[in-house]
This record gives structure tokens, C-alpha cells and sequence, in this order.
């Protein structure tokens, strides 16, 4: 998500994400935000690129919200998306507050059909009793123990266990903040399952990735 200042140009969520959630605004802006990826993946699924899976990050003020998974699954229902297709994220540190209520909202979520990750996994405050009580899919390694692969010692380290500790459990690992082949070719050779950033594709409009998808499709 991006903010097409009439000044400053494209504004990172970093920017005005923080405003909004003291203000009560990410609320309007993320229910705003989830039914628009529905639909716009939606239509590209029906438009001939069906399996496309959509990410929308959930903010601490959205998973608070007693009709979250309401308005999830209404979203998916008026769209006639397919859950497995969406993949809901939160943070590490917004899940280890009030565990109690946590598992109760993400059970309901779960039972959407959508996906569960764990957003800049190992930056919060780690207590992994947490992953064998939440119906979670995904852990999301944060590019902080990304960056300086495969240079630095502690971030190998890092990555690995993280890698051995999910595929334990029976999750997948996402690697963030991918940004050359490097990091890429230790990645695989790691068995990390997947990886986003810069070196696969920057922030575009729909019109752009849908012209992608094509471009992609005549190759193949």
C-alpha cells in the first residue's frame, strides 16, 4: 500500500501507517485496503490467472476488532473468492498480547478458509509455546536477519533455526526483504519455501502486474 502524496509522491505504509493507527483511521483504511485485494485478485482469477494468492497485512487495531472475521468472510462471500487464495498477516508482537483472546479471533479467522502468517517472525517478543496453540500456516522471517545473508554468521544461524523450528511444526517460511541473488541462492539451498522483495518485483499498480502476468503467460 502506498500514499500518492500530490507532493511528496509515493509515500511507504512507514510513513502514514503509524498516524492512522493513532487516529483510529486504519480501521476505515484496512477493512478499505482488504475488500479492495479481494476483489482486484479476484477479477485477475477470472480473468484467467486463477491460484493467485493475495497478502493484506492486519494491524493491531484491526485484530481487536470483534467483527473481524465477519467482515472477512463477507468480503470473501460477495466476491466469491476462494479463502485458500487469501493469506491474513500479523505480527509476532500483536499476537503475544492477551493470548486468550488471540486464539479465540484466530480460530475464527481460520475458519474463513484463509491463511494464517506470522509477520517479521523473531522480532517480537518469542515465546514459542505460541506456535503449537495458534492455527498459524506461515512464519514470515523479517529481512533484518536477511539483509546481510549469507555474510553474517548470527543471521545464518537465525535463518536456519527458523527454517528447521517451522517446517517442524509443519509451517511454511517466507523470507522478506530478498534483494539479490545471493541471498536468493542460500535461501533455496536452505530450504526456505519462498521469498518477496525487491529482487522479485517493487511495488506496482494492478495495471502493471496484470501486464506482468501476460508478459509471463507469452513466455510460457
Amino acid at each position: 500500500m502506498r500514499w500518492n502524496h500530490p507532493k511528496l509522491g509515493l509515500l511507504s505504509p512507514a510513513r502514514f501507517i503509524p498516524i492512522a493507527e493513532d487516529s483510529g483511521l486504519v480501521l476505515p483504511m484496512g477493512e478499505w485496503v482488504l475488500r479492495a485485494a479481494i476483489r482486484e485478485i479476484g477479477e485477475l482469477h477470472r480473468s484467467g490467472f486463477p491460484g493467485l494468492r493475495i497478502a493484506v497485512n492486519l494491524s493491531g487495531r484491526q485484530f481487536q476488532q470483534v467483527e473481524l472475521a465477519d467482515l472477512v468472510a463477507q468480503a470473501l462471500t460477495e466476491n466469491g473468492f476462494d479463502p485458500v487464495c487469501l493469506e491474513l498477516e500479523l505480527t509476532e508482537s500483536t499476537l503475544m498480547h492477551h493470548t486468550d483472546n488471540n486464539l479465540a479471533v484466530l480460530n475464527a479467522l481460520k475458519a474463513t478458509g484463509a491463511r494464517i502468517a506470522i509477520d517479521d517472525f523473531g522480532t517480537g517478543y518469542s515465546s514459542l509455546s505460541y506456535l503449537q496453540q495458534f492455527p498459524v500456516d506461515v512464519l514470515k522471517i523479517d529481512r533484518t536477519f536477511v539483509m546481510d545473508l549469507p555474510d553474517a554468521a548470527g543471521s545464518v544461524a537465525i535463518v536456519d533455526a527458523i527454517v528447521t523450528l517451522a517446517h517442524g511444526l509443519g509451517l511454511e517460511v517466507v523470507a522478506e526483504g530478498v534483494e539479490t541473488p545471493e541471498q536468493l541462492a542460500f535461501l533455496h539451498t536452505h530450504g526456505c519455501d519462498e521469498g518477496q522483495g525487491y529482487y522479485f518485483g517493487r511495488p506496482t499498480s494492478l495495471a502493471e502486474f496484470r501486464a506482468l502476468l501476460e508478459q509471463a503467460r507469452t513466455v510460457e
